[in-house]
């Protein structure tokens, strides 16, 4: 199948620093991509290249499989852009969805009825005749969702859209876009720093830093199993520790670490030095004397609370075995078993969830 949006060879200098080089990367049509890394890795660049609005300085842009080259403005009206901030004209809210239609020839009847069933859509459409610029913040990244929407574009670009927004509304405002990318099936790329969001909202996921694609996949599989030790970092494996691993058979590996020796799938090709990744979602924790259940899990360790972090209603705890070793709970447990720093405490984890990186391994470096 021919990719919707692709890159090829690209390269963008600022100021003779290269800033994004992409050998090559392709959006399938009707999936959505979601892109993250930190600060300053590229992103947005990345999306201005995809959004015709920065051109490379080496390298070609395509779309449905032919270069955009002499024809940015005719395929850009087939995109739709939206940006962190709204850019909300001075008009009506309902002005506001039809401007970009208006610009871009739809009939007044069509615009109309386009601008009606979005702002319902997105549950604005009490805010029709209101100025735009009185509205509050969730209501008018609200509106620039209809406004996209409404162009009926064959690709939207979303550059960290909800950043600004206080986590209820961001939740809320996600769900809702979730719910319309499935209705739509729109191809889409959506930019983010926000881990939880690419989980979200991703078919596959992206993962840039320094300029560089380190990882594409689909987005259970990038979470699982990360490249490299800042891969790692950004998709949320909290415990990255150093270990060597000693035997390999019938598919399962065993890796010493400190004092320790752990289990986790055995990978083709693995060398002696290894990073054991590990997702605190996947650990589970008990009292040192409790029975164990009944389970597969083949990795139990003891080790001290060293820190509780409370997440809402959850509880990072953070736990030394001679290594740091992290893991989310529940608030509900971590109260019955009063759980806190400097207690005794063991962590159980299934072989499967170890992943295995060899060591000093990094895709960008």
């Amino acid at each position: 199948m021919t990719p919707k949006l692709s890159l090829r060879d690209v390269l963008v200098r600022r100021r003779k620093t290269e800033v994004l080089s992409v050998p090559a990367l392709d959006v399938q049509e009707g999936e959505v991509l979601a892109v993250i890394g930190p600060n300053g890795a590229g992103k947005t660049t990345l999306l201005q290249v995809l959004a015709l609005l920065d051109r490379p300085a080496r390298g070609e842009v395509l779309f449905d499989g032919a270069g955009v080259r002499g024809h940015e403005l005719r395929i850009r009206r087939r995109m739709a852009l939206m940006m962190q901030d709204p850019l909300l004209l001075r008009r009506s809210v309902a002005e506001n969805v039809a401007t970009g239609m208006r610009m871009r020839g739809v009939p007044r009847g069509e615009r109309k009825a386009r601008t009606a069933r979005w702002l319902a859509r997105f549950g604005v459409a009490h805010l029709a005749q209101r100025s735009a610029r009185t509205v509050s913040g969730g209501e008018a990244h609200r509106v620039a969702l209809a406004r996209a929407f409404a162009l009926e574009p064959e690709v939207l670009l979303l550059d960290e859209p909800f950043a600004a927004l206080d986590q209820p509304t961001r939740e809320t405002l996600l769900d809702e876009l979730a719910s319309a990318l499935g209705e739509t099936g729109l191809t889409t790329v959506f930019v983010t720093h926000d881990r939880t969001e690419a989980l979200r909202l991703g078919d596959r996921v992206g993962v840039i830093v320094a300029g560089r694609i380190r990882q594409v996949g689909p987005t259970a599989e990038v979470f699982a199993a990360p490249v490299d030790e800042e891969v790692a970092s950004l998709v949320g494996a909290e415990t990255v520790v150093a270990g060597k691993r000693i035997s390999s058979g019938d598919g399962i590996a065993t890796i010493r670490v400190g004092e320790y020796v752990i289990e986790g799938v055995a990978q083709d090709g693995m060398p002696e030095d290894v990073l054991v990744v590990l997702r605190p979602e996947d650990v589970t924790l008990m009292k040192p004397d409790e029975r164990r259940p009944e389970s597969s899990a083949r990795n139990h360790l003891r080790g001290t609370v060293s820190r509780v972090t409370l997440l809402g209603y959850q509880a990072r705890v953070r736990v030394d075995c001679g290594f740091p070793l992290v893991a989310v709970i529940t608030k509900q447990s971590l109260e019955e078993m009063g759980i806190a720093a400097g207690q005794e405490i063991a962590a159980t984890f299934k072989a499967h969830a170890v992943h295995l990186i060899p060591r000093g391994s990094s895709t960008g470096r």
